[in-house]
């Protein structure tokens, strides 16, 4: 009777899993065709407000000490606990040119923080059954010409994927004269035979042609364009209105520009139409939508998850991993932190997220500085992480 009873919880348990896949299967194939807002983020308790002051004051100081400098700091920041933003700024100019001024509503270049809203896609997929993580490639891109890489090293960056701005920049395989676009790259690694960098799943390298290639595979398996793909499975799902990939032709003269330290525009180059590995905008409010989220299971399975937030390369000791589209800092005491840095021309961009804490903090700058690397040492305001906030070497 007893062994009954446990095979009849276990079909019990199975059953209801499969319903959930096929809910899940069901929303991202509607999203698909037709985007909706049913998803909403998981709830937190209130900040009581004496707490909500003592953060921000601590915040601003460090804000203004460590990353507003002279006041020189242009762009866009924002620190949050449980959704509620306890400090947020806006300064500087969109454009230098036109004194086109940056507010909360103004998207800016993610840099490779791109990386982490691509890989949600391809999680909302994978939850759909539309492939898996260990799927190979070349399953869903058949002239792509390495039978051995998976969906998973693509997104932990153990493809062996030489960079594609290395390999394309002889003339003789593609030039600096031409744009590239990310079908060029496809082409140009079976055409001219480019080789592996090692063995795949033998090490860690990061290199944005593996998310130049993930984009290939959402658009193949969405049948959208890479822009509309993520409008439907991320962006207008989480009424993230501020958000878009950014298309070269059509936007460049539109969006937010990009500057050196020194106020010199950065002009646009033969890789600024490749996204995936880059070129989203968006906001920091924006951004919190989409943290927010990541804590609920109606957008990224839970199983899926456990998947994510782990680290894949241990050949090295150390701190610092890479989890799928995302970094990760662990030390042996315990404590980790979740995070994506961003650098792309004068772009340079951090995003943090404590989840055991549930604080997300973002900086996001147009003009060129390392000065938002510094965001992450606010986690010592939070929780037990290794940060000394006034000695910035420190960790």
């Amino acid at each position: 009777m007893k062994h009954l009873l446990s095979l009849l919880i276990l079909l019990i348990l199975f059953s209801c899993k499969k319903r959930e896949e096929k809910k899940i299967a069901q929303r991202i194939d509607n999203e698909i065709l037709i985007p909706t807002d049913s998803l909403v983020p998981i709830g937190f308790n209130k900040l009581p407000k004496k707490y909500i002051e003592q953060k921000k004051f601590l915040i601003e100081t460090f804000f203004n000490e460590h990353i507003n400098q002279n006041d020189e700091f242009n762009g866009s920041f924002l620190v949050a606990k449980n959704g509620q933003i306890i400090f947020e700024k806006y300064q500087g100019k969109a454009n230098f040119k036109t004194n086109e001024s940056l507010s909360e509503e103004t998207p800016l270049h993610l840099a490779s923080i791109s990386k982490v809203l691509t890989a949600s896609s391809i999680f909302r997929l994978i939850d759909a059954q539309k492939l898996s993580l260990d799927e190979k490639v070349q399953t869903i891109l058949p002239s792509f010409p390495y039978k051995a890489i998976s969906i998973r090293m693509l997104l932990n960056h153990r493809s062996g994927l030489a960079k594609y701005s290395n390999f394309t920049e002889p003339v003789k395989v593609w030039g600096k004269s031409k744009t590239l676009h990310n079908s060029d790259i496809l082409n140009i690694m079976g055409k001219h035979n480019i080789p592996l960098d090692f063995k795949p799943n033998t090490k860690f390298a990061y290199c944005n042609t593996n998310y130049a290639i993930l984009a290939l595979v959402i658009e193949k398996l969405t049948n959208l364009s890479f822009p509309q793909a993520m409008q439907n499975l991320v962006f207008k799902p989480l009424n993230m209105n501020n958000t878009f990939v950014f298309e070269l032709e059509k936007q460049k003269d539109s969006v937010s520009q990009t500057y050196k330290s020194t106020k010199e525009k950065i002009p646009y180059d033969q890789l600024d139409a490749i996204y995936g590995d880059k070129n989203i905008y968006s906001t920091p409010q924006d951004l919190l939508k989409f943290d927010l989220a990541t804590y609920s299971n109606d957008f990224i399975s839970e199983d899926l998850k456990k998947e994510i937030y782990k680290g894949y390369s241990y050949e090295k000791k150390g701190i610092k991993n890479y989890g799928l589209g995302i970094r990760l800092r662990e030390w042996e005491t315990g404590q980790e932190i979740f995070y994506h840095n961003g650098w792309w021309h004068g772009n340079t961009t951090s995003y943090i997220t404590l989840k055991k804490d549930t604080v997300t903090m973002i900086a996001l700058s147009n003009k060129y500085t390392r000065k938002v690397y510094q965001t992450m040492r606010m986690s010592a305001l939070f929780g037990d992480y290794p940060f000394d906030l006034n000695n910035e070497g420190s960790e």
